[in-house]
């Protein structure tokens, strides 16, 4: 008597399980979109406060530089956050994403005036309708660097 509760047990557990696994897969796909969340109805410029992301790949950038892809690195800030942009399009789009699929960028300069030619670069690859989370920190870079850029992307399934 004992098996056929625990049996009974496990067949309604896994039942439980299965509808709602099969509840879930009909979930319309706007609501498996990413969304994009600012506090207070409000839209900060040039990052969005939460983005949320239906389950799907993660890829982690590891923060890309300036240098061209000979390796020489261009005095301006505007040829390297360009020649950055253009090294973190090849790796999203080596791992599958692209631009559309970042939720996360964080930006280090090294020089903090730099920061409206920085915005008018990146408006050329990123959604700034919907901008992901950023985050822009003054550091000191290797030598001739003048901006690292990593990002975080999600492509989902």
């Amino acid at each position: 008597m004992l098996l056929q509760m625990r049996t009974g047990r496990a067949i309604l557990a896994f039942s439980f399980v299965a509808g709602l696994l099969a509840g879930a897969a009909t979930i319309p796909m706007k609501n498996r979109a990413k969304q994009f969340l600012n506090l207070y109805g409000q839209k900060p410029p040039g990052f969005t406060h939460v983005v949320t992301s239906p389950p799907g790949k993660l890829i982690f950038v590891s923060g890309r530089g300036g240098a061209a892809p000979d390796g020489t690195m261009p005095q301006e800030f505007a040829t390297q956050a360009k020649n950055t942009f253009e090294d973190l399009k090849r790796c999203l789009a080596l791992a599958g994403a692209s631009f559309k699929d970042v939720v996360k960028i964080n930006y280090f300069v090294k020089d903090v005036s730099s920061t409206a030619e920085l915005r008018q670069i990146r408006a050329q690859y990123l959604d700034m309708e919907h901008p992901p989370a950023a985050t822009l920190v003054q550091a000191g870079l290797s030598d001739g660097l003048l901006l690292e850029v990593e990002a975080v992307a999600i492509v989902p399934e």
